[in-house]
């Protein structure tokens, strides 16, 4: 049943934030969920879709792996309160998404444009934008040029609003200044290593009987890994590329198709500051002429920034006849103008004067050829796609798929920690986690154009070796824990009789900062400095390396002209203001989201989570 909230009828508006969450491409395949079902949340005017949530909460899965090295599943997720957490983004999303339709917020195409063009992940090798490599990146993650550029859309209008709302946000200076102070005390710490010297009896050796119950209470961290033995039959494209030949004139047609990007004509980096009327941008120029203003103090008077009337570089094909004219006819950077212009008429400042450029052939033939052989390979592989899948559906083997078509064959000893080679793909790894033996080879399609076909061979469940197999690595873990044991007993010793002394002669660190930064120390030296008075004596536990022995000699408060500590003042300062814009654009969000009034499919919701599994 949806759960329905009714909306709210405060007439003040509540202040509050909403952390923007754009959503990271992610492909997710999921259709089928019984009747006409295609949303699992609807707020005022907008839908959050299956696939909508699907992608977020798949995204967030990814985001978790990348930050804890470890993968959840949906179970997992729901267990821990993550699914809601990626609803609730949604609905506070949709929230602004509403609101800034309510008020006209929007950009223009261009905009949308420029942002899709600048993004990294659609760029080629040249560092220009790629159409096709655009078009197949939004395939691979079940998205639609014309959706995608709407999100696009949508981020932009509630990154306008976020930055109306959270405008103004004052710094905290004093907490700001109260912290770098604290972060950068010092100490002057007196320190002697305790290690192997001070043992009298040398390293500790076990006995039988000690190895046994170690590893009767530690067996756990000797356990194997649950390893699968994989078939498989792949075309990758770095692979395939390596067997394309590209002919040299391809590659010049190539670079000549590519000349805007490889010969520059004359530029300028200019400014422009347009006028009601012929006049008054006359004026500007004389003014100028006679010292009496500079072009910084009229972009000021006007109330603009000089960010407002930078018009970066242009050529003269850039600019209407007039404006090209005046500007490429200095011959050192300056002021020219009045000139018209599509804004009425303007004065242009010169910044800077480019020279033409070129760079040759031979200085970008290597990249050209890489760019085109992954190209010509990537288009190979899709050619033989239906072919596959047709073998596949006909009942081959992977080895008659290897033996017909361009798939190599190969096998991999699978584990969950397996990053390299076929199991640094993720769509590998999702589908050998999922796959039994016995189950028929599906056709996978990679992240880079790739295709692979899968068959787990026998799947060894993790398991405790006996001792007499791992003795070796038994007695090391054994000898390594009671040596640090040892060590950090004898500090003790030493601390609690200062005439003792240790195998090491005691040295002064001057300056021990909090983190042991520029030291050999541990963090955990540095902590203890940090805890104790002037003059006492302490140990420090270490590892079976070595212990340690400390006094304090000295405490360094922060000097107060230090360049480095204003610099931590100021960035802990930002730091503090983002936040507190964070989180009164997430309490906008919050009340943006209650007014309006939503529902919530709780079994389409369920549907997704089921269809993710993992």
């Amino acid at each position: 049943m949806a759960e329905t909230r009714r909306k709210s009828r405060a007439n003040a508006i509540v202040w509050g934030i909403l952390g923007l969450l754009i959503l990271s491409l992610g492909g997710f395949g999921i259709s089928n969920f019984g009747g006409t079902t295609r949303n699992v949340a609807e707020l005022g005017g907008q839908e959050i879709t299956v696939d909508d949530y699907a992608r977020a909460f798949q995204a967030e899965q990814r985001r978790i792996e990348a930050q804890t090295g470890q993968s959840l599943t949906a179970q997992q997720m729901e267990a821990f309160g993550l699914d809601r957490t990626v609803l609730e983004r949604l609905l506070s999303s949709a929230a602004l998404d509403e609101e800034a339709r309510r008020v006209g917020v929007s950009v223009g195409d261009a905009e949308v444009a420029r942002q899709i063009r600048e993004t990294p992940a659609f760029q080629g090798i040249s560092g220009e934008f790629d159409r096709e490599g655009y078009a197949q990146a939004l395939r691979f993650s079940g998205l639609t040029e014309r959706d995608y550029e709407a999100e696009i859309r949508a981020d932009a209008a509630r990154a306008i609003l976020g930055a109306a709302v959270s405008e103004g946000v004052p710094a905290p200076e004093a907490q700001a200044a109260l912290m770098s102070s604290w972060a950068a005390e010092t100490r002057d710490v007196v320190v002697a290593r305790v290690t192997m010297d001070d043992l009298a009896g040398g390293a500790p050796v076990p006995t039988d009987a000690e190895l046994a119950a170690f590893f009767e209470e530690n067996g756990a961290r000797f356990e194997t890994p649950e390893t699968r033995a994989v078939t498989y039959a792949a075309a990758i494209p770095e692979e395939v590329a390596a067997t394309v030949e590209i002919e040299e004139e391809r590659l010049r047609d190539l670079y000549e198709e590519r000349a805007d990007e490889y010969r520059q004509p004359r530029r300028v980096l200019a400014e422009r500051l347009a006028f009601a009327n012929t006049e008054a941008a006359q004026e500007a120029m004389d003014r100028i002429a006679s010292d009496e203003a500079a072009f910084d103090a009229l972009v000021e008077e006007r109330g603009l920034t000089l960010a407002d009337v930078d018009q970066g570089e242009l050529s003269e094909a850039d600019l209407p006849g007039p404006a090209a004219e005046a500007l490429f006819a200095l011959e050192e950077p300056g002021v020219a103008g009045p000139v018209e212009t599509d804004l009425g008429p303007a004065i242009y400042r010169v910044n800077a004067i480019l020279d033409p450029t070129e760079t040759p052939f031979e200085d970008v033939r290597d990249d050209l050829a890489a760019e085109l052989t992954l190209d010509v390979a990537r288009r190979r592989i899709d050619a033989i796609r239906d072919d596959v899948d047709d073998l596949l559906a006909g009942g081959a083997t992977l080895e008659e798929l290897a033996q017909e078509t361009e798939l190599t064959l190969g096998t991999l000893d699978w584990t969950e920690e397996g990053r390299e080679g076929l199991s640094a793909y993720e769509e590998v790894r999702e589908a050998v986690t999922e796959m039994q033996e016995g189950d028929f080879p599906e056709l996978l399609e990679l992240s880079d154009g790739g295709l692979v076909a899968l068959r787990i061979d026998a799947v060894t469940a993790p398991e405790i070796p006996p001792l007499d197999a791992i003795r070796g690595e038994v007695t090391e873990a054994w000898t390594a824990e009671a040596t640090a044991r040892a060590l950090s007993e004898r500090a003790e010793a030493l601390a609690e009789a200062p005439a003792a002394d240790a195998a090491e002669t005691p040295t002064l660190v001057e300056g021990l900062s909090r983190d042991a930064r520029g030291t050999d120390l541990p963090p955990a030296v540095a902590e203890a400095a940090f805890a104790a008075e002037e003059g006492v004596i302490r140990a420090v536990a270490g590892d079976a390396e070595a212990a340690f022995v400390l006094r304090v000699q000295a405490v360094n408060d922060a000097p107060a002209d230090d360049p480095e500590v204003s610099a931590l003042t100021e960035a802990l300062a930002d730091q503090m203001r983002d936040q507190i814009a964070a989180d009164i654009l997430d309490a906008y969000g919050t009340a943006l989201r209650e007014a309006a009034g939503y529902s919530i499919d709780s079994q389409a919701v369920q549907a997704v989570r089921a269809q993710i599994g993992g």
